[in-house]
């Protein structure tokens, strides 16, 4: 990975009559990078994309694709990147086959061996005509035709809509290894525990501005880390302003079970105490994407 920026936001503006679906939008995708891109519905991630793809034109700040404008040079950029859309459209009357090639005719090129590889992964059969495909086939073959290209740049766009389980860890293979030859990844994406297994930074945004971005490890250092314990000997709950949610009982043998939640720079302030009293059973849990999502969410409320 390096620190040229593939995807480069600031300051974005987009107005639609009197709504403003971007406001003041800042973000940045670096070469290599897979990028979790979070939001609930009308947050302003489809709008966001849709600019990088060319297809809507800012009305203020700036979006740079490779260093480019993505309004004036939609086409020559769309020979470097590959897009998959949570609701697929395909041309009816084609096979499967036919969709993936004609996308590779019109976007970034194919490489023949990886599709093959690919159709193979994903259990798709290429000779099925788009009209009798299921959501999820039909979602296969967008997926297909993405990682079959020798594409610089993926966005994907609630990716994995109508897979079964098993084709979604096909899911999260390919981008693994398309990340690992260097490829960057915008995912966006409402299943939070496929944004944890594959990114290692996220944007969350509400109302068309960030309310959060940075690396997953750092979020969770800036929040609340829970802790579960049952000791030996009774043992007085921790107090004090980095600890909330306190939970304290005696356990039948004379000892105390515990839950509460800490700062993480507090931990070595209250665990002595309780190892002291000695401890049979000891559970720290930081806290999961799914709940640093919902606290971001929360409080830009």
């Amino acid at each position: 990975m390096t620190d040229r920026p593939v995807i480069e936001i600031v300051g974005l503006v987009k107005q639609f009559g009197r709504f403003r679906a971007l406001d003041e939008l800042d973000l940045t995708l670096r070469e290599g990078e897979v990028l979790g891109f979070l939001g609930p519905n009308g947050a302003g991630k489809s709008t966001t994309i849709r600019i990088l793809l060319g297809l809507v034109r800012r009305t203020a700040g700036t979006a740079r694709l490779f260093g480019d404008d993505p309004w004036r040079r939609a086409v020559a950029l769309h020979r470097r990147l590959a897009y998959v859309p949570g609701d697929v459209a395909l041309w009816p009357q084609l096979t499967g086959g036919q969709c993936i090639d004609l996308l590779g005719a019109s976007g970034a090129p194919i490489d023949e061996t990886r599709r093959g590889e690919l159709i193979e992964r994903f259990d798709m059969d290429p000779t099925k005509r788009i009209r009798d495909l299921s959501k999820g086939n039909r979602q296969k073959v967008a997926l297909v035709a993405a990682f079959a290209t020798k594409a610089d740049l993926l966005i994907l766009d609630e990716p994995t809509s109508g897979l079964d389980p098993l084709m979604e860890e096909v899911f999260r293979q390919c981008v693994k290894e398309r990340a690992a030859e260097g490829t960057s990844v915008l995912l966006s994406s409402h299943i939070l525990s496929e944004v944890d297994a594959l990114c290692e930074n996220v944007t969350i945004i509400r109302h068309g501005t960030v309310v959060q971005a940075g690396s997953v490890a750092e979020l969770r250092r800036l929040s609340r880390t829970t802790v579960h314990a049952v000791t030996r000997a009774p043992v007085a709950a921790p107090a004090g302003d980095a600890v909330t949610d306190v939970t304290s009982s005696p356990t039948d043998d004379g000892g105390t079970e515990l839950e509460f939640s800490v700062e993480p720079k507090a931990l070595d302030q209250v665990l002595p105490a309780i190892l002291a009293a000695g401890v049979t059973a000891l559970t720290v849990r930081p806290p999961s994407l799914d709940e640093l999502f919902l606290d971001a969410y929360e409080g830009a409320r």
